[in-house]
């Protein structure tokens, strides 16, 4: 868990990135940018709030010989050692931004470079660095009063609200290439932000481990319980699987497939589907870990109970207790009319 609300900006540097195959040129400004605090309230929410708005997957930065080749951990770490050394790094860092900025897709725009201070990681206070970059340009009018007549004037420039490349980098762990977050709204060059700037790979962490886990048993509810049994039997596995990730601080997989998978004939098809659809998740060889329960919330709050009917009806199996839907729930067939029936237990009904 991070916590941004209390962050400051400590100080920031601005420059601008053009496309090098364009031979757009690259300009440094001469030194750092002064905020008054009207400016710096609305640039940190337009820092902030993509981070707050998706689900928190752990980078850190990498390197295929050491580490200390990757040139944005350099200079972030030179910044976290002596804040006063920013502008200077931020130099650097556009530089690199820049040799990389060179496929035809690849929008010139402005990179701030931010030291922050007053955030929160792990309960723990931190310091942090942010890269960020604009790109897309909006129209906007801007009026003026002239002669006596108010006239409209057509500018160009960035929305507030919309952050198109950012990441944020905690001083913390340094030595395994600190805990990044990053964001990229513009899809048509994505490898460029991530691989060539950055040079970030996931964290292998609990949320990691757990996030990837839980994906791979919403898979094979979708592609193996559904085909084998029925979309009823779908939904329970998902609930069981969620009940036991959310009821244990440890995951282990034999514990797991035998209190998940209920039809003992599924458990070696279970077995097979990781081992083929494993390296999809980057948990083939993965069969205990921490659970983080922050990403098992996230995980129940997008796992949907519904079972949708050809007849227009749709049923949602709103419980927590798998039981429910099977003490509760019947399917059979009807002979007579030749379809499948729900038959559902009740003593009253809501109100609401």
């Amino acid at each position: 868990m991070f916590t941004l609300y209390n962050a400051q900006i400590d100080s920031i540097a601005l420059h601008r990135i053009g496309n090098k195959s364009r031979n757009e040129p690259l300009h440094l400004s001469k030194d750092k940018l002064l905020l008054d605090d009207e400016i710096g309230a609305l640039l940190k929410q337009y820092f902030f709030s993509p981070f707050t708005q998706k689900e928190t997957n752990y980078f850190h930065f990498t390197h295929e010989i050491d580490l200390e080749f990757n040139p944005v951990y350099q200079s972030v770490k030179h910044i976290f050692e002596n804040p006063i050394s920013l502008y200077e790094q931020s130099k650097a860092l556009a530089a690199h931004l820049y040799d990389q900025s060179k496929h035809a897709h690849i929008n010139s725009g402005e990179l701030y470079v931010v030291h922050f201070t007053e955030l929160r990681i792990d309960n723990e206070k931190v310091d942090a660095v942010g890269l960020f970059k604009s790109e897309v340009k909006q129209d906007f009018f801007e009026f003026s009063w002239e002669n006596e007549n108010l006239n409209i004037h057509l500018r160009k420039g960035i929305s507030a609200q919309k952050l198109d490349k950012g990441c944020l980098i905690f001083n913390t762990p340094a030595e395994e290439g600190y805990k990044v977050l990053t964001v990229d709204r513009n899809r048509y060059d994505a490898k460029y932000w991530p691989e060539s700037f950055l040079s970030i790979s996931p964290l292998e962490d609990e949320v990691y481990f757990t996030k990837n886990y839980l994906k791979l048993c919403k898979d094979f509810a979708k592609d193996v319980v559904l085909e084998a049994e029925d979309k009823q039997q779908e939904v329970l596995f998902m609930n069981r699987a969620m009940n036991h990730f959310a009821s244990r601080d440890t995951f282990e997989e034999s514990h797991f497939l035998n209190e998940v998978i209920e039809n003992p004939n599924l458990i070696p098809e279970f077995k097979h589907y990781k081992t083929e659809k494993g390296p999809k998740y980057s948990i083939e060889d993965v069969s205990s870990f921490g659970i983080a329960n922050q990403a098992v919330t996230e995980a129940r709050r997008k796992l949907k109970n519904h079972i949708h009917l050809d007849t227009n009806i749709h049923i949602k199996l709103d419980f927590i207790n798998p039981d429910s839907a099977q003490k509760f729930v019947e399917k059979g067939w009807d002979e007579e009319r030749q379809m499948y029936y729900y038959l559902l237990y009740f003593n009253k009904e809501s109100k609401s």
